[in-house]
């Protein structure tokens, strides 16, 4: 059996295969946050077609940390119900679900929470969001809002959760010191900007137990002048380690980050311009023994089989070839290994702005005729 296909363990939850869906915006979810039919259909597509484990769209686990409208919420007991048939739709499919835990952070919308947004720093600056500096009682209670999400998450009947440490959201600006300009102990040194991080990760294994599977998606780099480098990013997953995280996955970029932004656009013509993490990830592989997963710019069977075989990374993480091929993974398995449709144009994303669910435009075009 080819090593994509092999059987994996994270902790408590076996997969069928190496690939992931990694956390995507849909914005399908309702104006509260809940979970609509639609949302529901999506995951389940996901999961017959084969994606080993599927990670939802950032899930907002407290109000003022809502990134933007149609997103996912997490932050109330009452939400629950409506997770919770998301996660049996995708057992009943075969499927393996996680969330993924999001705080905005400065970059939360201040018109849909009514709040000012939240972050490690308050910045002056052209062009930088305003948000007020965390401090005293706000570090419990972001730790605890994230700890309660990961518990509902398991009341819900998913598999695992992880904590959104990138893209410039909340713990990801307390990593970067691009955002983070504190001189106390959550500030200055790696082991503080990180001390957030950890306490976020530790409250939620308080709240799920031993045997439920905690991930931690973070920037690879920051891509910024004055940003998270990759030497630091290694310092952050052996501290990680060591609190006992079950897997990372890593990303890179912010929206600061110019032609380097998390969803980069640009066509992949070649399989030597694929994967954007490779040099990341193989430092890492050589000092961090947590499974690693890796997205960014992978569009060919190929490669991804490559990347598995040479111990570049444990998992291949997808995000944009699977909006326009939901069953890309059964054709990649049957023996259909052409490469990924995507065009990496992201006029999906412009779709999901407009307004409309994420969809992959070029596909629905097709389809017209």
């Amino acid at each position: 059996m080819p090593m994509l296909f092999e059987t994996t363990t994270i902790r408590s939850m076996s997969l069928t295969n190496r690939f992931v869906r990694s956390a995507t915006w849909e914005g399908m979810a309702k104006e509260d946050g809940s979970c609509p039919r639609k949302l529901t259909d999506l995951m389940v597509l996901l999961a017959k077609g084969g994606v080993g484990l599927i990670i939802t769209s950032h899930a907002y686990m407290s109000r003022e940390g809502q990134a933007g409208p149609g997103q996912l919420g997490i932050y109330s007991d009452e939400l629950v119900q409506g997770l919770a048939a998301v996660a049996d739709a995708v057992h009943n499919a075969g499927g393996k679900i996680a969330v993924q835990l999001a705080h905005a952070g400065c970059h939360a919308d201040p018109d849909l929470t009514g709040q000012t947004p939240l972050g490690p720093s308050s910045i002056k600056g052209e062009g930088m969001p305003n948000c007020r500096m965390m401090t005293g009682d706000d570090f419990r209670m972001v730790a605890e809002a994230f700890g309660k999400a990961a518990a509902r998450a398991q009341e819900a009947g998913f598999d695992g959760v992880q904590i959104h440490a990138a893209h410039g959201y909340l713990l990801s600006e307390f990593l970067s010191p691009f955002y983070n300009r504190r001189n106390d102990r959550y500030g200055g040194s790696v082991e503080n900007r990180a001390r957030l991080l950890l306490e976020v990760a530790h409250n939620i294994r308080d709240k799920v137990g031993d045997r439920f599977p905690v991930m931690v998606k973070m920037n690879s780099e920051d891509f910024v002048t004055g940003g998270l480098t990759v030497e630091e990013m290694l310092e952050v997953a052996s501290i990680l380690e060591n609190a006992g995280i079950d897997a990372i996955e890593l990303s890179g970029g912010t929206r600061y980050s110019g032609d380097y932004i998390p969803v980069r656009p640009g066509r992949l013509d070649t399989e030597n311009m694929e994967v954007y993490y490779l040099k990341a990830a193989r430092k890492f592989k050589e000092k961090v023994k947590v499974p690693l997963m890796l997205v960014g710019g992978i569009r060919s069977y190929a490669v991804a089989e490559r990347i598995i075989k040479e111990g570049i990374a444990d998992y291949i993480s997808l995000s944009r070839p699977l909006i326009r091929e939901p069953d890309l993974i059964n054709r990649w398995k049957s023996g259909d290994t052409g490469k990924a449709r995507c065009l990496s144009d992201n006029l999906c994303y412009e779709q999901a702005r407009a307004g409309e669910a994420l969809h992959c435009l070029v596909e629905k075009r097709l389809e017209r005729g």
